[in-house]
């Protein structure tokens, strides 16, 4: 059965196995602040209103966490509580991977009738590719029909979506791993030899780099102030031990550039991630944050006018295929804050950056043997931060005698730890390698991950219990990022290989 309790203009949505007492209904009343106990089993709303609320097949972390805090007052038997928003369509801005508009909300709300679709053979992996937004060059597709030749069957839309993945530019970094020929001569060195020279070059402290999802530098001995063991409540001890400093920054550009808030928060969300997943398991303490973007013109705002910024009127602003640049800058700001504030870890510095430029060509002042690669068949061209540039990065420790991964064995078991599973965010990978409006609007908002810091806290504090402990029993540990259970359950048996049964996976989403 479903309750709804009112306050003002939010509707709770209280779903119970059993009837509650009187004495837990006002217990959820006093939760609700205040909320009034609604009679109806089924809610209108006059006119042109409707409801705004959590998609049916989206259990959120907002219910999860809502029904614990249930279960600690003593209240059993409640499965979900969710949030509705009364709302018109004046007033309405929502995303719509998230949440959906209702007409009524009655006693079916979390019901699901839809059945999964079933496998699918891929006879025309060229047109998948398009259809889908997998981001595969022609060599790939190339390989994928001469393999499907070799097994002697058609792939499966699975096998050819986990390949764009895995294989993708943002998990392979195919571009700086690849090979440069410049003015005909093949260079000795790839961008990312050139990064990791610096290192080789001069080691000083670093303990690891280049190697791991975060680079280490050797850090003081310090006290550890902890729990004697994690799994029960126990006295707490001092205990000194040799640390080494996690350094982390990576970008989050294509997320940030569509859906600011979300891209952001889970961009922070991710390098934290990265840090917890360093070595045998470390610590996150700080985070930063780099935004940088196109002009955000920022006339007719009491704060600020067109004249304090002449150089903004120069360049005719573009129609902004998603967001503008100043929407980009305060609620992309929002969601890295917003991230850091639920899970824990204070964002402590960041900058700003705006840029547009214009280059006009005298064509008769060009020389004749163009080398510089700049296309000046055109008078002009523009260079911008049209799709943002969003790094996240931050501090953090470990220990330093698990710094250094193991290498899994046969027989080792692999554990999953985090929230069930859900079609957002999978195809990241893949739609992160290429141009931002490459693809549909609905396949790109498909790919962005939504951010869940109080999940990824519950993660967290699994991991400081076995690194904080005296026996860890990590041997090797990954964070789940845009390239999902593919590409983190493959780092791990890459080398020894091993099973993964997909169907023992938490799917939350029915459909």
């Amino acid at each position: 059965m479903i309750l709804f309790f009112s306050n003002q203009n939010t509707v709770y949505a209280v779903h119970s196995q059993q009837n509650l007492s009187e004495n837990n209904i006002q217990k959820l009343i006093w939760l609700f602040g205040n909320a009034s106990l609604k009679n109806e089993s089924v809610l209108t709303l006059p006119g042109t209103d409707f409801f705004v609320g959590p998609r049916a097949a989206m259990v959120t972390p907002w219910s999860t966490n809502a029904v614990e805090i249930t279960q600690n007052m003593g209240i059993e038997g409640i499965i979900r509580i969710e949030e509705f928003q009364i709302t018109n369509e004046k007033e309405a801005e929502f995303d719509p991977m998230l949440l959906q508009k209702y007409a009524v909300l009655n006693q079916e709300l979390f019901t699901i009738n839809i059945q999964p679709e079933a496998i699918k053979d891929i006879t025309d992996i060229a047109a998948y590719n398009k259809q889908e937004g997998l981001a595969l060059n022609d060599d790939e597709v190339l390989y994928l029909e001469e393999l499907s030749k070799r097994l002697e069957r058609p792939l499966t839309d699975s096998e050819v979506f986990g390949f764009s993945q895995v294989n993708s530019e943002h998990c392979r970094h195919k571009i700086f791993n690849g090979t440069f020929v410049i003015d005909g001569e093949e260079k000795p060195f790839s961008l990312f030899k050139l990064i990791k020279k610096t290192a080789a070059e001069n080691p000083n402290t670093i303990v690891s780099a280049y190697k791991d999802n975060v680079a280490f530098i050797e850090g003081p001995t310090v006290e550890q102030f902890a729990p004697k063991s994690a799994d029960k409540p126990d006295f707490y001890q001092k205990k000194p031990f040799e640390s080494v400093i996690s350094l982390k920054a990576e970008t989050h550009n294509f997320p940030t550039t569509v859906e600011p808030f979300n891209g952001a928060a889970t961009g922070s969300g991710g390098e934290i991630r990265d840090r917890l997943a360093g070595g045998k398991g470390s610590l996150p303490l700080a985070g930063t944050a780099v935004y940088m973007t196109s002009y955000p013109r920022l006339e007719n705002r009491p704060f600020d006018s067109a004249q304090d910024r002449p150089w903004e009127q120069n360049i005719e602003a573009r129609k902004w295929l998603y967001q503008t640049p100043l929407d980009i800058l305060i609620k992309a700001s929002n969601g890295a804050s917003d991230f850091g504030n639920k899970f824990g870890q204070p964002l402590i510095t960041g900058s700003v950056l705006t840029f547009e430029h214009k280059e006009c060509f005298d064509s008769a002042k060009q020389p004749s043997d163009n080398t510089s690669g700049v296309d000046r068949s055109r008078s002009s061209r523009m260079l911008g931060y049209d799709k943002v540039i969003m790094m996240a990065g931050g501090i953090g420790y470990g220990k330093k005698d698990q710094s250094i991964k193991d290498k899994p064995k046969i027989g080792d078991d692999i554990v999953i730890l985090g929230g069930d599973n859900y079609r957002i965010g999978m195809g990241g990978a893949a739609v992160s390698s290429a141009d931002t409006g490459a693809f549909s609007s609905g396949i790109e908002l498909n790919a962005i991950q939504r951010s869940n810091p109080e999940m990824q806290k519950r993660a967290a504090n699994a991991i400081r219990g076995l690194v904080e402990s005296d026996i860890n029993p990590i041997v090797s540990i990954h964070d789940h990022g845009a390239g999902g259970h593919l590409n983190c359950l493959s780092e791990h048996v890459e080398e020894s290989g091993g099973i993964i049964n997909l169907e023992k996976l938490p799917v939350g989403d029915p459909t």
